[in-house]
């Protein structure tokens, strides 16, 4: 990693852990922590009221994302979801309410003050099915094909090194997995010096990847489905975006080539190769057991 790079991770690191400090110590005040401050195209008012209000006063105050991942990546019962730059745990806690007790939510994040408040966070709501990691994004601690569904919000465009975030994003979906991500991103015909020209790095906009470059790094590292829609504007040209790709799922079987008696072993669309027999006879007839 470069000094400038080096630099920037710190300058970012710095600013988050400034916040969680800022949260925490409101926490003994009268009324409550008060919100970090943002604009208004950021922060926890880009959730819907039920949701804010169902979390730790704690939690909302921490949001500084662009958006909410939660409800674009239509996550489901029972699945294994991981939020990249979890912050104070918001998104986490959203996720962990919507895969129940047979799912669990992860959160990574690489500030020690931001994971501390999420683990509070996380014990004042009453989560059972949350794990918090301290790394980066670039080298994300868990293994390959664990994770059903990636989600973030703004941190993407924090980066230092957007090709190694989306690789390990890929390498730890399972195949079918998906992203549903908040980001900023710029215009296609806004230059890097223009893109830092409408605001810092910290504030999430002169590290954004354009439409272009985010579509590219994402087919790079493997991904297919991809679409990036703009929301709202959070500076001239540069927008709040949902991101969606899906990782291909594992191949299956030709259907001139079949397995235990049937094509497409393995997947939804399995048929018994002979038409006369049903797919569990067929398997059963193979000495397949592991197939039934």
């Amino acid at each position: 990693m470069s000094e400038q790079s080096t630099d920037l991770r710190e300058t970012v690191r710095r600013r988050y852990a400034a916040a969680a400090v800022k949260v925490a110590e409101g926490t003994a005040a009268c009324c409550g922590p008060e919100p970090v401050e943002v604009d208004e195209n950021f922060g926890s008012t880009l959730y819907a009221a039920d949701e804010r209000d169902a979390l730790p006063a704690e939690a909302v105050a921490a949001s500084l994302g662009c958006g909410n991942p939660t409800a674009v990546a239509e996550l489901r019962e029972g699945e294994r979801v991981l939020d990249l730059g979890s912050g104070g745990g918001i998104d986490v806690l959203l996720s962990a309410r919507r895969v129940g007790p047979t799912g669990k939510a992860y959160g990574l994040d690489m500030t020690e003050e931001m994971l501390a408040l999420a683990l509070t966070n996380a014990a004042n709501a009453g989560a059972t099915n949350v794990e918090f990691l301290k790394g980066t994004i670039e080298a994300i601690p868990l293994p390959a094909g664990t994770i059903d569904v990636v989600i973030s919000n703004c941190v993407i465009n924090l980066s230092v090194d957007k090709p190694a975030v989306f690789a390990e994003t890929f390498r730890v979906l399972k195949p079918g997995g998906r992203i549903g991500v908040s980001d900023v991103v710029a215009d296609d015909t806004l230059t890097a010096d223009q893109r830092a020209e409408r605001g810092d790095y910290v504030g999430c906009v002169a590290g954004a990847l354009s439409f272009a470059e985010y579509r590219a790094g994402l087919e790079t590292a493997g991904f297919t489905e991809i679409e990036i829609t703009p929301t709202h504007a959070v500076a001239d040209g540069m927008h709040s975006a949902i991101v969606r790709a899906t990782k291909p799922g594992a191949a299956t079987t030709p259907a001139d080539d079949p397995c235990c008696g049937v094509t497409a072993c393995c997947s939804p669309d399995e048929k018994a190769a002979d038409p006369a027999v049903t797919v569990s006879a067929a398997k059963s007839a193979a000495g397949c057991g592991c197939r039934n």
